[in-house]
This record gives structure tokens, sequence and C-alpha cells, in this order.
């Protein structure tokens, strides 16, 4: 059994909530800790909205039950038609998180039969001390910044051993079949990468911590064309001359694969690849003419591969290194 650094600061916040709660002397003192524990959210960002969010919601949850208690009594019925109208707002508005526990607020109300300002007062410490407290827990998160780095470092690896072995397989339709299952892996890592990277984000209060999220969105959209090019390869075969300089740019692309490369001179060789394949002979015949339209389409994917790269370099600056 495995205790997380999140289920540490719940457990420690209901404590603490509750005692706080019980200190102060409030009623139903409990119900602190039920909210600090449904307010530790997985990052800082998220724990702030989740806490903005309940106390707006209790607002408008009080103001609901107030009228309908004054006009029903404090009653069962009373509450259901608070349900009817507080539910569907609070979707409105987008304040969803708020519905649960906020009627259980509510309910003391009903349990007290008063709207008393000490009630009121005791419904928003409630509030306060437990979301408070998930908030001030979550300030701390873990720097995920060098696990990103490592996941980069793991990432280009994959890569550049997956154009190496589509070097070898181009022209040899029957190697094509291995490399679907290493694209599958590349995929599943990089989207955990991406959401590892989409929580470092959110760690942080300031604008511009985008670049991590950014980088494996890339990846993952060069993915993709790496895919439609080793379906390509599958069915390419054409003379070896056709396609020697392909494969030994492909093989250049894969031993200079990394985060600096901005792709700038391997689209200055594709230029050159396109201009050869243009002054080729015409084919001989339909099978032939049909492996260079896929042969063309391969090197069209690799382009798009490489300009996706090139752009992303274009716009996105690498942050510096701790």
């Amino acid at each position: 059994m495995k205790i997380g650094l999140r289920t540490v600061k719940t457990a420690l916040c209901a404590v603490l909530a509750m005692i706080i709660a019980q200190s102060l002397n409030l009623l139903y003192a409990p119900a602190a800790g039920i909210i600090a524990v449904l307010s530790v959210g997985n990052t800082k960002r998220s724990s702030w909205e989740i806490a903005r969010n309940r106390v707006l919601s209790l607002v408008m949850a009080t103001g609901i039950s107030f009228v309908c208690f004054s006009l029903v009594g404090y009653n069962p019925v009373a509450f259901g038609v608070y349900l009817l109208f507080f539910i569907p707002l609070s979707a409105k508005f987008g304040l969803e998180d708020g519905i649960v526990v906020n009627s259980v607020l509510i309910t003391h109300f009903m349990a007290e039969a008063s709207f008393a300002s000490s009630m009121l007062l005791n419904e928003f410490l409630l509030m306060v001390i437990g979301a408070g407290l998930a908030l001030t827990a979550n300030l701390y998160m873990p720097d995920l910044e060098k696990s990103l780095r490592q996941d980069q470092t793991v990432a280009e690896t994959m890569f550049a051993r997956l154009l190496l072995l589509l070097s070898e397989s181009l022209n040899h339709p029957q190697k094509a079949a291995q490399l679907e299952q290493r694209c599958q892996n590349l995929l599943e890592f990089l989207r955990e990468a991406q959401k590892k990277a989409s929580r470092h984000r959110d760690n942080r209060w300031s604008s511009g911590d985008e670049y991590f999220e950014a980088y494996f969105s890339m990846r993952r959209s060069q993915l993709r064309l790496l895919n439609d090019m080793i379906g390509f390869t599958a069915q390419i075969s054409v003379e070896a001359e056709m396609v020697a300089d392909l494969k030994k740019l492909l093989e250049e692309t894969s031993e200079t694969f990394s985060e600096e490369n901005d792709g700038r001179e391997i689209l200055a060789k594709i230029m050159i690849i396109y201009e050869n394949y243009r002054l080729a002979p015409l084919p001989k015949d339909r099978e032939e003419f049909e492996s260079r339209a896929l042969l063309f389409q391969f090197l069209q994917s690799f382009t798009s591969f490489i300009e996706i790269k090139a752009e992303f370099a274009e716009v996105n600056q690498k942050p510096a290194a701790l």
C-alpha cells in the first residue's frame, strides 16, 4: 500500500480543520474536515478554483435556501424545492463542485430552523476553514521540471530509434510491421508526459509555463506523421537508387534528433531530394508509378514532420535549465 503526498495532505487538512472549528465552538465542526477532504486538488490552480467556486456557491445556496425555507418551512419539502433551483443554477454558472458540500451545509440551517447571523457566520467559517486549509496545503507541490526534462530525453531517444529503423525499413516492406508497436509505445509515453506537463503548468501561478505541454503536444503531432510514414513504407518497393538519399537523410535526422535541432538544415536537404525526384526518369509501369506516388507521399509527410519542429522552435523558447 502506497501513501502519496496528496493523501497525507488530505488527512492533515481534515484533522486541522476539525480542531480549528471545534476550538472556535462552531456547530457541526466535523463538516469543516469533510470540506477539506473534498477540496484538496491535484494542483495549485485546481485547489484555488475549488475554494473560490465553493465560496461563491455557498453564497448562492444560502440565498436560495433562505427563500425556500421562509416560504415553505424548515422541512424536507423545502429542501427539495431548494435543490430544484440550486442544482440547475450551479450547472449554469459552472459551480457544480459546490452542489454536494453546500447542500450539506444548508441542512444545518434546516436542522437549526434559523438563518440568524451567528448561523450564517458558522457555515461560512466552516467553508473558509476547510477550503482554506486545502488551498494552503497545496501551496507546496513537487517541482516536475526535472522529471519533464528526463521525459524529453527518453522521448527523443525513442524517436531517434524509430527514425533509424524507418530508414532501414524503407524499400523493405516486410520490416515495417515491427515499427507499429514502437509507435504505440511512444504514443502512450507522450500522453503521460503531456499530463505531467499539464500538472506542472497548473502548479505555477505565473503565465508562460506552457513550454513543456506545448513540447509534448508537438511531439505527438510529429508521431502521427511518423505513423503515416510507416504505413507508406509497408507498400513502397522501388529501385534502391531512388531511396538512397532519403534513407541517408532519415539516418542523419535520427542522429541529430533533439530539442535543440530546429530542422532548418534537414528541410533544405529534403528540397534537394524533391528536385532529384522531379529530374528522375519516368516510371516504366503502373506498379512503379504507384510505388513512386507512395514514396512522394512519404516525403511529404517527412517534410511536415520536420516543419512542425521548425515552427515550434520559432515560437517557443526553451526554459533555462535549473
